[in-house]
């Protein structure tokens, strides 16, 4: 299983200290690795209940009006400390599973999945939000294509702006502007609609750190900060570390470029792509994850490598690359929640047009995101990727 986030934008797992130098056999280099990153994890564990702790035990969450204080910022930096940890854990884990104990390489990795994704859930909603209010607010100028077709009722003039996305700073200021009749009611769909799965999110976060089940993973994670599993029948692991580990970093590097050469690439040769945006909802799906598969092998490339390079300097067009494909991914979420409230039964028809338009500016963001990747893609970024944030 693949760890992946379901989280929204940039990750504090960029930042963390990695070993000083590959040296010595593949147990001692891989081994250092995980003992790094597992020791991450343990502080950022404490990080958060310490945070906890001095929110009165109410996990430094926000409510429904997004309010954020220093406690919410230290927790909430402690959560991605943990998704970060959790992500490069299980990355590392899957690609250089042949070396470890297989059962619990497989359980371990499914596990640090679980916990990533739940996580990053309440964050990637919020952001969410936060990307559709504002691009209805850019969307809905004097002239703008969210106006109402059936022009303005005076009866709904006192619908007003939506509500305000929450911790981000530009929604208060896009929330003083009026926005026509059709756009307000959409706003203000989204934002019941995104708010509450924001706010579940957040309780199921809650209740997955005070599981058996998060204690389970922890107590794993504080046996592989000072030992890690490794095969007991497996001889290669007092080979040098080069001899062992590239071949497998390789692997993960042909898994990449493979996914990336079914990816239409020539179909994405526009910034806008208008072919590309005649087709079905269900279409898109299936498109989006194959584009999403190439985000997370890339992701789990860069891990690879910075097991073997740890102190590479980061490669520009990888990161743009992957930046792109954050991007995609982001526009893509965006566009199927616009979608998803345009379904709501009983919605007026200048709503639905609202959401409608929306729908197909994410889906503009979404070809301009593939447009960009295929501008910077090349088979040579694989062969040095660098700690780059994705």
């Amino acid at each position: 299983m693949v760890v992946e986030p379901v989280a929204g934008t940039r990750d504090a797992e960029e930042e963390g200290p990695v070993p000083a130098a590959v040296t010595g056999s593949a147990a001692d280099v891989l081994g250092g690795y995980l003992h790094g990153r597992a020791a991450e994890f343990l502080r950022a564990l404490r990080a958060h209940a310490r945070g906890a702790g001095g929110a009165g035990g109410s996990g430094g969450g926000t409510g429904h009006d997004g309010a954020a204080g220093p406690e919410r910022d230290g927790t909430a930096q402690a959560v991605d400390g943990l998704r970060a940890a959790a992500r490069r854990l299980g990355g590392t884990l899957l690609t250089y599973r042949p070396l470890l104990d297989a059962a619990w390489a497989d359980s371990l990795t499914t596990e640090l999945g679980w916990l990533a994704g739940t996580l990053g859930r309440e964050h990637a909603y919020a952001a969410r939000l936060e990307r559709l209010l504002g691009a209805l607010h850019r969307l809905a100028g004097p002239s703008s294509p969210v106006q109402d077709p059936e022009g303005p009722d005076a009866g709904d003039r006192s619908t007003g702006p939506p509500a305000r996305a929450g911790d981000r700073a530009g929604a208060a200021a896009r929330a003083k502007s009026a926005l026509p009749v059709g756009a307000a009611r959409a706003g203000a769909l989204l934002d019941r609609q995104l708010t509450l799965a924001r706010t579940r999110a957040h309780s199921a976060a809650l209740q997955a750190l005070g599981s058996a089940r998060f204690h389970a993973v922890a107590d794993a994670v504080a046996l592989l900060a000072s030992e890690a599993p490794f095969r007991a029948d497996e001889a290669r692991i007092g080979l040098p570390a080069p001899a062992v580990l590239e071949p497998l970093a390789e692997q993960a590097r042909r898994q990449l470029a493979d996914a990336v050469a079914v990816l239409p690439l020539s179909r994405a040769g526009a910034p806008y792509n208008a072919d590309g945006l005649a087709r079905s909802l269900a279409t898109e799906a299936r498109q989006d994850a194959a584009w999403d598969q190439v985000r997370v092998l890339l992701r789990l490339c860069r891990y690879a490598q910075e097991v073997l390079e740890p102190r590479g300097e980061p490669d520009a067009r990888t990161r743009s690359a992957g930046q792109a494909l954050e991007r995609h991914r982001q526009a893509a979420a965006a566009a199927a929640a616009a979608a998803s409230a345009a379904a709501t039964p009983r919605i007026a028809p200048a709503t639905a047009y609202a959401l409608g338009v929306l729908h197909a500016d994410q889906r503009h963001e979404v070809e301009a995101a593939r447009f960009a990747f295929g501008h910077h893609w090349t088979p040579g970024l694989l062969t040095s990727p660098g700690p780059d944030p994705l």
